[in-house]
């Protein structure tokens, strides 16, 4: 729905309160228009169950208010003698419309104005308790702080797999999610399971017309205290996701996502809104000039090189992470071409060989091999044939090595459709891009049919209008468009895993409505490669995201902070028992 269909509905729901309350309000001492009057009216029936005024607010939360409309609902039967489970079951399982009949139908209705309003049972008392947990952590999740962890090496040596981190929400402002009808602190699948944890339809052409999308909310933003800096990590909704599994790219059939439960991503935001982005050689360059990234920025590429040195001692002894590459061996030919050592061979179940070439001493093979059969035929390593992701300080490291004959960055030199804007028309590798200029909320462009292919997603996705071509002419919402105005601010996020990293090279720019927020500390770093209490990267417990320098963890402050609060509460107990 749109703002004013949001604005009617609010009104009906008013009037349907006043009609089905207006007797109960009576019978609790106030006027019968107070039932009639919103927000007003909620404050009054906050008053009439003896709750305080602030839960009004909490009923205009979104996803809060899933949880506080039942609570208010059982909460007003209660205040008029309704306390039985068969009341509390009909209160909710009516969505509240038992308050109809409690109104002008029940005999026996009594406000009790001093009633108890702790739980009768232990079990009341742990339902209450929770309830209230989860609307709390419910409101910081949405509105202040989110957890997140790091799903893949994008952001490899800045930020790594298995990093867990506070995203802040009040930076960039706190978005009021647009999906009303969810499961609280779950994006978008219920754990453990396959199923969507909020209700929409995920067809497609359904998007506009269905009953489920009618509850969307329209996109708002409260108000944040910085924008997004250029090279800044963000987390945002990757904004082309319709996949109901990010780990699964070939599935049975696409789904529609809102724009809150699309797939959350972390990424640097290489280019914000106006600039001119281009990339060479894998490097952005911004209006012309070269990006100069933060100190704890660790851009990586894949190098080719080429060595006689064992790939597991190389990447041992260089901390190479990821990698792909394979040995050669040379045997000599009195052993490859003897019959009994090819038989023998043939029978090992844990050797695969293959020829590769040949000379009239030795015989340069490749395949699996076992260290025993190694070293019994006294074969020897010909060549590595190695492609490493280092950085370019590394790589300048492993070129002094005298084992090393060449280190070369791989650099991409095909274009396809898999890159934005997905049009053969553009030329672009995913190491040589652009240039392309990233749109600025009220700054006008002029369109074409060349350019097009380069902003009609935003045009038409992100900007809600109707694209459309005839012969050499484009058309916006059927009218002959030559110029076109945006609406919001976009970026251009990138990893700087720059050769294995899905990100705006492959889906085009980030709306602002789809950004989350901004990473502000590593508050746990877990290393699923490693073994016992090593797992725990412990210097990176605790550590901030941004900023200059190499990070500091804050491990032993938190420790200190954590026992002094421990510390007070049981001196304040003691203190209150004597």
């Amino acid at each position: 729905m749109n703002g004013t269909q949001w604005i009617i509905f609010f009104f009906v729901i008013q009037v349907i309160h006043g009609l089905a309350t207006w007797k109960l309000y009576i019978k609790a001492g106030r006027q019968a228009w107070e039932a009639f009057v919103p927000v007003y009216n909620a404050v009054i029936l906050m008053k009439i169950i003896r709750r305080p005024w602030w839960w009004t607010i909490l009923l205009f939360l979104p996803i809060v208010n899933l949880i506080m409309f039942p609570v208010v609902w059982v909460e007003t039967a209660r205040s008029f003698g309704k306390n039985s489970n068969l009341d509390t079951f009909l209160a909710i399982i009516t969505l509240g419309f038992y308050n109809f009949y409690l109104n002008y139908a029940a005999k026996d209705v009594i406000y009790i104005e001093d009633r108890s309003l702790m739980p009768r049972t232990g079990a009341g008392d742990w339902v209450s308790s929770i309830l209230f947990a989860v609307v709390a952590a419910t409101i910081v999740h949405t509105y202040f702080i989110q957890p997140f962890v790091i799903p893949s090496s994008s952001l490899e040596k800045s930020l790594l797999v298995g990093d867990f981190l506070f995203v802040s929400k009040f930076h960039y402002g706190a978005r009021v999610p647009m999906t009303t009808v969810a499961l609280p602190m779950v994006h978008d699948s219920i754990p453990l399971t396959k199923q969507k944890s909020y209700l929409f339809s995920d067809k497609y052409e359904n998007r506009k017309t269905s009953l489920l999308n009618k509850l969307q909310l329209p996109y708002l933003r409260i108000p944040g205290f910085e924008k997004i800096e250029r090279n800044e990590i963000v987390v945002f909704n990757q904004p082309a996701d319709t996949l109901l599994d990010m780990n699964d790219f070939t599935p049975d059939r696409n789904y529609y996502k809102p724009i809150d439960k699309k797939t959350n991503l972390v990424k640097r935001c290489v280019g914000i809104a106006g600039d001119s982005l281009e990339l060479r050689d894998g490097v952005v360059y911004i209006n012309g000039k070269r990006n100069v990234l933060p100190e704890r920025a660790k851009l990586q590429f894949f190098y080719n090189i080429k060595t006689t040195m064992p790939i597991n001692n190389f990447r041992s002894k260089y901390g190479i992470t990821e990698d792909r590459g394979y040995e050669t061996y040379s045997i000599s030919n009195e052993y490859w071409d003897n019959p009994e050592v090819k038989q023998a061979l043939e029978q090992n179940a844990n050797v695969d060989l293959i020829e590769i070439s040949r000379d009239s001493l030795n015989t340069q093979v490749a395949g699996a091999l076992t260290q025993t059969v190694f070293n019994r035929l006294k074969m020897s390593i010909a060549e590595t044939k190695y492609m490493a992701n280092m950085t370019e300080e590394l790589a300048a490291q492993v070129a002094k090595d005298p084992a090393i004959e060449l280190v070369e960055k791989d650099i991409s030199k095909s274009s396809g459709t898999r890159l934005f804007p997905h049009d053969s028309e553009y030329n672009f590798t995913s190491d040589n891009f652009g240039p392309i200029y990233i749109p600025e909320a009220g700054k006008t462009i002029k369109l074409d049919i060349n350019v097009l292919p380069l902003y009609k997603r935003v045009i038409s996705e992100y900007e809600d209008n109707k694209v459309t071509t005839r012969g050499n002419q484009i058309l916006i919402n059927d009218q002959v468009a030559t110029s076109y105005t945006f609406k919001q601010n976009y970026y251009w996020m990138m990893g700087d895993n720059r050769q294995n990293s899905i990100d705006s090279r492959y889906w085009g720019f980030v709306p602002f409505d789809h950004v989350v927020g901004k990473p502000v500390m590593v508050w746990m770093s877990w290393d699923s490669n490693a073994s016992g209490i090593n797992k725990i990267r412990w210097n990176r417990l605790f550590t901030t995201v941004h900023g200059d320098g190499k990070p500091v963890s804050l491990l032993i402050p938190v420790l200190l902070l954590i026992g002094g609060l421990i510390g007070y509460n049981k001196f304040k107990k003691r203190k209150q028992k004597a």
